[in-house]
Parts: structure tokens; C-alpha cells; sequence
């Protein structure tokens, strides 16, 4: 998946250069924002160092202070700041190097042009807002879990879920940015064969987790729950968050 750039422009006279045709403006495969960047940094540095730095108690304790944990909202606990922190600084940590590999480069993929279209700070809340409604879908499922949850994966399907309004619109060719234009009305989302073939297997994909986490004897380590919070956030949750919307691009 690319992303925008600004590619070199060629000079030519009238009927271009001889024996020489234009030549369509190209993207490079990936041309991060800083905001992305500085989020998978943030992410690669806190794995290294509860990797390298930390001792396993002192690993434990960040864990149980900042990933996300449902049960500790049970009535059980006082709700100190990690409480109110730890929806938000679970996003960070990760269960190892595959775990944030796959992350990081998703991240990357989707993240990249929607922090182009949003901003930095417009894209930060967008991916905050979409970590937390993670959060929110894994404790309405689990109000009594004890599992840490960690990982970036609920805030990148959101992101997922906002490139599912744009028709994952991407045209190297072109010259324009990824996801340039008005996002698809509602209506044309649902027309949208592809967009509607993306939703159905991401949705049976993420469903059937959940199915086959309740198998006896499989215990799933995966979140299908948060992943499910963040993209239904992410696709109906855009326009908050997009600073080029105007009147007439919405028709929800």
C-alpha cells in the first residue's frame, strides 16, 4: 500500500521531449508522516526496553499499570490514574517482536494517509478515540477479565474502518494523495462491492476468532473484540475527525 509524495515533474515542450512520452507521477511505497513515525517509535522503544532494560518484575508492574485490564473496573478496585490511563497506553506495549512487526506495519499502511488527510493532532485523537472504543467493546465482553490486553490493533482497525468510507481509493498514477476526495456517501459504501466483500470477510475473519476462542481446550490470544470496537468506530467515527469535510461530503 502507498503512500502520497510529491514526485518530480517533468519538463516538457509542446508534445514532449522527442521520442520521450510524459510519464505518469508515482508514489513511493511508503512516505510515513512524522506523526506515524513517532507512533512506531514510541512503540518499538517501549518493547526494547521491557525487553533489554527491564527486570520481569518490573516488566510485571509496567504491565499490570499500564495495559488495559477489564476487571479492574469491576467494583473490586479503587480507580487510580492508571484507570484512566491504561485504555489509552495499552496501544504501546506488545506481546513481541511478530505482534509489533505485523502492528508496525499496518500502521504504517493505513496510518500514512489518513494522518496526511487529518493532521497530526486530528490523526493522534482519531487514533486515542479508536483505542478506546476497542477497549470499551473487549470490557462490555469481558467485564471480569484478568488478561492483560495489549496491542495497537484496535486503533488500526480503525483506521481500517475509515479507509473502508474511502473505497480504499488509492491511484499511483495519478498524482493525488491516498484517500483524496470526499469520503463515500453511506449509501455508496454499501454499493460498493469491494468495500462490501472487505467488510464481510474482515467481519467473518474476526467473528469466527471469537467462535473458536470458545473451543474447549483453544485458548485465543486474540482480541477480535477490540478489533471489532476500533473499526466500527473508525467507519462510522471519520468525520469527526476529518478536517476537509465539507457540507455536502457527508451523507451518512
Amino acid at each position: 500500500m502507498s503512500e502520497p509524495a510529491s514526485p518530480s515533474e517533468i519538463e516538457q515542450g509542446e508534445g514532449g521531449p522527442v521520442g520521450r512520452e510524459s510519464e505518469p507521477r508515482r508514489e513511493p511505497v511508503f512516505n510515513m508522516p512524522p506523526i506515524v513515525l513517532a507512533l512506531i517509535g514510541i512503540c518499538v522503544v517501549v518493547h526494547l526496553i521491557r525487553l533489554y532494560w527491564l527486570t520481569e518484575d518490573q516488566d510485571f508492574s509496567l504491565l499490570i499499570r499500564t495495559a488495559f485490564i477489564p476487571i479492574r473496573y469491576s467494583g473490586r478496585f479503587d480507580l487510580d490514574f492508571y484507570a484512566f490511563s491504561s485504555p489509552f497506553t495499552y496501544a504501546f506495549l506488545h506481546g513481541g517482536f511478530a505482534h509489533l512487526a505485523v502492528n508496525m506495519v499496518w500502521l504504517a499502511a493505513f496510518g500514512s494517509p489518513l494522518a496526511n488527510r487529518f493532521g497530526a493532532l486530528r490523526f493522534s485523537l482519531f487514533f486515542a478515540a479508536t483505542g478506546l472504543a476497542a477497549v470499551v467493546l473487549f470490557w462490555a465482553v469481558h467485564p471480569l477479565g484478568q488478561a492483560p490486553l495489549v496491542g495497537a490493533s484496535g486503533a488500526i482497525s480503525g483506521m481500517m474502518g475509515a479507509a473502508a468510507r474511502f473505497g480504499f481509493r488509492i491511484d499511483r498514477s495519478s498524482g493525488k494523495a491516498a484517500f483524496a476526495g470526499a469520503p463515500l456517501p453511506m449509501a455508496a459504501v454499501f454499493r460498493s462491492r469491494g468495500v462490501v466483500t472487505f467488510l464481510a470477510i474482515w467481519m467473518v475473519i474476526n467473528l469466527a476468532t471469537g467462535l473458536v476462542a470458545f473451543a474447549p481446550g483453544i485458548d485465543s490470544q486474540i482480541a477480535w473484540e477490540a478489533h471489532i470496537g476500533g473499526f466500527v468506530a473508525g467507519f462510522f467515527g471519520l468525520r469527526a475527525f476529518d478536517r476537509r469535510q465539507q457540507a455536502d461530503e457527508f451523507m451518512v
